[in-house]
């Protein structure tokens, strides 16, 4: 088998322009992992002493008729897992910048930042070794972050960027505080607030423009928003939809954060490719993802951590009654989602609670109706499907990125190791 992965690889590289195939070959970095149980992201059961060889950052080869003497990385006593993915994060803001949302009115640049870094690091090194980055008030500062990633610069995940939240004034992407005058509120936060198809439209296509590789459309109210009722629509139907053709015509997703029924209706028809939250849909909600395969991510842990952290830290009193009249509705619908077939992609809402906190939703999503596979699956081949992403990343096949992760133990007998990552291998490259 060994002798027969070489000759591919010659022949590959021979086959190429450019330097000659000595030259290439000596230049093709190759990782061998060989993993005691294999979980691919795909099939429904596992496969025990499996090798993953890796060539030049991608997956060229998944074989059981290795030994793990060979390797270059032995995970004989670990269950390996594609890298995991969180559709859902905010990974330029600091778990407790909700407490007092002025902060975003003068943080400086430079410690933006820094606590960007920070979350990379730390969102890697937990096992997320792909992120879609959903928004931020400083909405340029996903992208400074995810082209100092690509650059090798500083080490976090594979990152989408949405860029700026794309909002009406006043709503739940706006950043608007009681007691502040609006003159005082810095117009970077307010790049994307529009009104109007034709504003939205034109504010989307300046995203795209800007680097933006996922759309984001705050479509209802949202709970950690001053004033509003979350789930009551602010974003119309012609205005979603606007968004959307500006996302698909540059090749690109959206997502609609919707608490609301009528919101997530809104965002399916006008063409969304998932709604983030999606607390109080209904059963014609429910149907309609599933009739135009739209998928729903849905951050069933954060309410736990609101609604015991928020109170300690004293978050407005606001935020915590949306939290607590949100939680269980939600969860509830997440159940009855789960069982209609609508598709479920993790995602966590990080940064409202800690990056390292992310693989706290995995045994609520088994506990509310999910095998542990499905929510293994939820986060890697699902997820990837959704972002755009399957030929990339979310699962350990030929062709995609040589993303993996590996735990000790079985996490289809018990989810909840998966919040303890051993290791992290990102292209091949052992991070942790």
């Amino acid at each position: 088998m060994r002798r027969f992965l070489v000759l591919i690889l010659i022949g590959s590289l021979a086959s190429c322009g450019g330097k000659p195939a000595s030259d290439q070959m000596a230049a093709a970095k190759v990782t061998r992992v060989y993993c005691g149980r294999l979980i691919d992201g795909l099939a429904d059961k596992t496969r025990n002493g499996v090798t993953v060889s890796i060539v030049n950052g991608r997956i060229r080869a998944v074989s059981e008729d290795e030994s793990a003497e060979d390797a270059s990385i032995d995970l004989s006593e670990y269950t390996c897992l594609p890298g995991l993915i969180d559709t859902h994060t905010h990974v330029v803001e600091a778990a407790g910048d909700t407490a007092d949302l002025s902060i975003f009115y003068t943080r400086p640049l430079e410690d933006e930042q820094e606590i960007a870094r920070i979350n990379a690091a730390t969102t890697l090194g937990v096992g997320f070794t792909t992120v879609r980055n959903v928004g931020a008030y400083n909405g340029w500062a996903g992208r400074v972050l995810r082209d100092r990633i690509n650059s090798g610069e500083i080490p976090g995940p594979r990152m989408q960027v949405a860029g700026f939240y794309l909002t009406i004034p006043a709503g739940g992407g706006d950043l608007v505080i009681p007691g502040y005058d609006e003159k005082d509120i810095p117009p970077r936060v307010r790049m994307g607030v529009s009104r109007g198809p034709d504003e939205f439209r034109r504010n989307a296509q300046a995203a795209v423009d800007g680097g933006a590789d996922v759309l984001k459309v705050i479509a209802s109210g949202a709970v950690l928003a001053f004033g509003g009722v979350p789930g009551a629509p602010e974003m119309t139907e012609d205005e979603i939809r606007a968004v959307a053709e500006v996302a698909h015509a540059a090749g690109i997703k959206l997502t609609a954060h919707a608490h609301g029924a009528q919101s997530i209706k809104d965002a399916i028809l006008a063409g969304a490719d998932s709604i983030e939250h999606a607390s109080l849909a209904d059963d014609e909600a429910i149907a309609l993802a599933v009739q135009n395969d739209v998928a729903f991510s849905m951050d069933i842990y954060n309410g736990t951590h609101i609604a015991t952290i928020g109170r300690e830290q004293n978050w407005p009193e606001e935020f915590l009654r949306k939290n607590d009249e949100t939680t269980e509705a939600q969860r509830q619908v997440f159940t009855k989602a789960h069982a209609a077939g609508v598709p479920i992609i993790f995602g966590t809402d990080a940064a409202v609670y800690p990056h390292g906190d992310n693989a706290k939703m995995f045994p609520i999503m088994v506990e509310r109706g999910m095998t542990p596979m499905e929510a293994i699956k939820a986060a890697t081949s699902v997820a990837a499907r959704y972002i755009g992403w399957a030929g990339d990343v979310g699962a350990i096949e030929p062709g995609r990125y040589g993303d993996m992760v590996a735990v000790k133990g079985d996490p289809l007998a018990d989810i909840g190791i998966l919040q303890h990552v051993d290791v992290v291998i990102k292209g091949g490259q052992r991070y942790k």
